[in-house]
């Protein structure tokens, strides 16, 4: 069996949709699981709809917008209105309405049991198109295989319970699966989410429970690049990558894979392929038992819209042990992550996604026993295999506000020049 994973680059208009279709009409025949997130930048816009997020007076424009994008795509794809997907795309957004309407209770579980839309419509579009074209398919929602914790926007996954259901109900004489990335469930029934961009991790869990013979993540960009061609106009293409190299660069916040995708094919030595899907014939890159990356260049990664918060005791005590703990609780309870940490006596420094939302809730908590200091519009620059001369680069005159360096690795904070 093989896993494919298609991100919303890759579904999000009728062509691209077509175009994934050939991908995977060449593989029909031997056992196939397709993960899909959701079409193009559909979750962006479903986040606007988490209840307590936008004045609901809002809502029915951003439910507009989003109807409107999708029934684009399936009138194009679905020239009969009698085809199911019709029905069965109605019926998920009115769920979805639904939700948006509820009153607001803690944003962390509102905003799985919101943005989980965006890939159950995406799929079921899909799963109808596949078997319009000729490849029958069974459908699954994969927040009945996929058992998390409530740990809510990032679900911990219960490898044995998602092991046991994946076998029991993924059956591998059945050519082709379609199913969600990036959601998950609960055992009580509710959703969960894996992390933003978190669909590589789904493909990644269930890959590792079904043993599969490899995975294969089809992007829009040539393979694993030494750095985001968005920004970077000379971009070298990474052969081969090492299963912890890969990790550590998805930790860093490598756009190209989500950080929690590695370990599970490593544990299970899958081999994990990146692929383009503009050009499929391609090689592309390979994540395996390798040695070092082939071949070794620089890799940059650049975090934007970074906020810097320094967090420093009220009374006369020191950043010790106990306010420390204080710190990650709070950062635990919220779900968020610091891209880059740093203390010294008196202060606690640490480099977070602007989220005004979630920046303030974490303010409320230090609040009583912290004083809080911070800089918003920064960029947060990981440079691995650097060089003095490529660090200043990079930084090109900006003020340095934290900097720290390993043996292969810095990274700077720097303000940005916007």
């Amino acid at each position: 069996m093989k896993v494919f994973k298609f991100g919303g680059a890759s579904v999000n208009s009728p062509d691209a949709v077509r175009n994934m279709a050939a991908i995977v009409q060449k593989y029909y025949g031997s056992p196939l699981v397709v993960v899909v997130s959701a079409m193009g930048k559909t979750t962006n816009r479903l986040e606007q709809l988490v209840p307590g997020v936008r004045p609901t007076a809002e809502h029915p424009a951003l439910l507009e917008q989003l109807h409107s994008y999708h029934m684009g795509i399936i009138q194009d794809l679905f020239p009969d209105p009698k085809n199911p997907v019709y029905d069965d795309f109605e019926r998920l957004f009115d769920q979805l309405a639904r939700q948006a309407s509820q009153p607001a209770s803690t944003y962390n579980f509102d905003y799985d049991q919101t943005v989980c839309f965006g890939e159950l419509m995406s799929t079921s579009i899909i799963s109808h198109y596949l078997t319009l074209q000729g490849m029958p398919n069974q459908w699954a929602d994969v927040r009945h295989i996929i058992r998390t914790d409530d740990h809510y926007r990032e679900g911990r996954v219960d490898f044995d319970c998602t092991r046991e259901q994946a076998c029991r109900l993924i059956d591998p004489a059945c050519p082709l699966y379609v199913v969600q990335g990036f959601i998950a469930g609960t055992a009580d029934g509710h959703t969960t989410t894996l992390g933003r961009e978190g669909s590589d991790y789904s493909a990644a869990i269930l890959s590792y429970c079904l043993e599969a013979e490899s995975m294969t993540i089809w992007k829009d960009v040539p393979g694993f690049l030494n750095a985001d061609p968005k920004f970077f106009p000379n971009t070298v293409k990474i052969e081969q990558i090492p299963y912890n190299e890969a990790i550590e660069l998805a930790y860093y916040g490598a756009s190209v894979i989500h950080p929690k995708t590695v370990k599970p094919i490593q544990n299970k030595h899958i081999s994990l392929h990146i692929k383009s899907f503009l050009q499929p014939d391609q090689e592309g890159s390979v994540i395996g038992p390798y040695r070092t990356i082939r071949p070794l260049t620089p890799l940059y990664i650049v975090k934007s819209h970074q906020v810097l918060l320094s967090v420093l005791p009220k009374d006369f005590s020191f950043i010790a042990e106990d306010n420390l703990q204080t710190i990650f609780a709070a950062l635990a309870e919220l779900n968020i992550r610091a891209n880059l940490m740093q203390n010294s006596a008196l202060s606690f420094s640490l480099c977070i996604d602007d989220n005004e939302l979630l920046l303030n809730q974490l303010r409320e908590r230090l609040a009583p026993q912290f004083r809080l200091r911070y800089n918003r519009n920064l960029q947060l620059i990981t440079i691995r295999y650097y060089t003095q001369q490529i660090i200043d680069q990079m930084v090109a005159g900006r003020p340095i506000l934290v900097q720290q360096r390993s043996r292969t690795t810095a990274q700077i904070v720097v303000g940005t020049t916007e």
